[in-house]
């Protein structure tokens, strides 16, 4: 029985040793798999969870956030933006936020090419921004 020399006793497998339960008296108050869903649930509802909160010290640093947050807005665009209007607003909204017009402006003439009958696309894109 033994295969490439190894003897039955190597062979067995070792299991733990079992816990013995001390207390095998049935409980008083049963819970459910649906409870712990649902206060789960709950408790995510409770908590809301934003993230921290980013102190920018230099330059180098706010280039590297801008380029991470432009990287994020346009993998959406590319992922979801010809069915959710709302990412290209976002992304154009942001980056008016950072001051840089001629992206936000850029921005702006994508969303009108992938979407050129939204109507909301053409007045933010035509406002004045400054």
């Amino acid at each position: 029985m033994s295969s490439f020399g190894a003897t039955a006793k190597e062979m067995e497998t070792r299991l733990p040793k079992s816990t013995k339960v001390k207390n095998k008296t049935a409980s008083d108050r049963q819970i459910t798999a649906e409870q712990i869903m649902r206060e789960a649930k709950e408790i995510q509802l409770e908590d809301d969870h934003k993230a921290p909160k980013v102190i920018i010290t230099d330059p180098e640093e706010l280039g590297e956030y801008r380029l991470k947050k432009r990287k994020e807005f346009e993998d959406l665009c590319r992922r979801v933006g010809r069915f959710n209007a709302g990412v290209w607003v976002k992304y154009a909204v942001w980056e008016e936020a950072q001051k840089d017009f001629r992206r936000a402006r850029s921005v702006w003439e994508r969303a009108i090419d992938v979407n050129y009958r939204s109507v909301s696309y053409w007045l933010k894109a035509v406002r004045p921004t400054g």
